[in-house]
C-alpha cells in the first residue's frame, strides 16, 4: 500500500523547490503519478474564458496524444462535472460517453481515469488534476482523499504563483514610472 502522507510531503517539497510554475506542476504530475501506481498525470488549467481546459503539465504521455485536440469543457461531461467542483473517476474512459475523446485514450493505452478540480481560495474552479491507469481499477477512498489533497497543494501553487507574478509585473512598471519621473 502507498505511503500517501510521504507522497503527499513529496508534492509539497516539490512545490517549494522553485518559484518556476511550469517545473513546480511538472513536479507534481510526476510526484502524483507515482504515488498513485498510474501511468501519467496532467494538469489543466481553465483559459480566460473558462470554455477550455489548457494543458499546463504533463507527465507519462505522449506528445500525440496532448495533441489531440482542444478539451472543451462543455463537450467533455467529465470535465464540466469536475470544474462543478466534483472528484469524478471513470472505470473505463474509451467506453465512457462522459469522455472527450475516448479513441485517444484508447490509442495511448489509457484506462481509467480519476479526476480532482483544482479550487481557489474563493471557491472557484481553476483548472483539474487527472491521473491515467493503464488497467483497469477502482480508486480506493484514500486515493480519492490523496488527489483531492495535492489538488488544493497545487491550486494553492498555481494561486500563489499569479500573485507572485502579477508582484513582479507591479513591480517593475513602478519602477519604470519611478525612472521616468526623473526624467522629467
Amino acid at each position: 500500500m502507498n505511503d500517501y502522507f510521504h507522497a503527499l510531503k513529496e508534492v509539497v517539497l516539490s512545490i517549494n523547490s522553485s518559484l518556476d510554475p511550469r517545473e513546480v506542476l511538472h513536479k507534481v504530475t510526476e510526484k502524483t503519478a507515482a504515488a498513485m501506481g498510474c501511468k501519467a498525470c496532467t494538469i489543466r488549467l481553465l483559459d480566460p474564458s473558462g470554455h477550455f481546459l489548457i494543458p499546463s503539465a504533463a507527465y507519462g504521455l505522449s506528445p500525440e496524444y496532448m495533441r489531440k485536440g482542444p478539451v472543451e469543457v462543455r463537450r467533455s461531461g467529465m470535465d464540466s462535472e469536475v470544474i462543478s467542483g466534483r472528484c469524478i473517476h471513470l472505470k473505463d474512459a474509451a467506453a465512457d460517453g462522459r469522455f472527450q475523446y475516448p479513441e485517444a485514450a484508447k490509442a495511448e493505452g489509457l484506462v481509467s481515469v480519476l479526476s480532482a478540480p483544482l479550487m481557489s481560495a474563493q471557491g472557484q474552479a481553476i483548472g483539474l488534476i487527472r491521473v491515467y491507469s493503464s488497467v483497469e481499477r477502482e480508486f480506493s477512498d484514500k486515493e480519492v482523499t490523496f488527489m483531492e489533497a495535492v489538488a488544493a497543494v497545487a491550486a494553492i501553487a498555481i494561486e500563489n504563483s499569479r500573485l507572485h507574478e502579477a508582484l513582479r509585473s507591479n513591480y517593475e512598471l513602478m519602477a519604470q514610472h519611478q525612472y521616468s519621473l526623473y526624467d522629467d
